[in-house]
């Protein structure tokens, strides 16, 4: 199962469970906005940079955010 699948079934879920009206509303809201936006136009680098980083998710090549604040923290020190 692919990433965008275990997202997809992950919200359906969670959405199932719900009794949270004003949550329900907020997610529907979102999905409605998202519709209607135009599709946007990438440039090479911009599509080779987003395959680039579905690469890196399908080989886990991924970092948590704590470890990832922690990498901050110590370059910035």
């Amino acid at each position: 199962m692919t990433t965008l699948e275990n997202i997809k079934y992950r919200l359906i879920d969670r959405i199932l469970i719900t009794r949270n009206e004003e949550l329900l509303s907020a997610i529907d809201k979102i999905l409605d906005s998202t519709q209607s936006e135009e599709a946007l136009n990438l440039n090479s680098e911009q599509i080779e940079m987003l395959l680039m980083s579905e690469r890196d998710i399908e080989e886990e090549k991924l970092i948590s955010e704590d470890d990832l604040r922690k990498s901050d923290s110590e370059w910035m020190s």
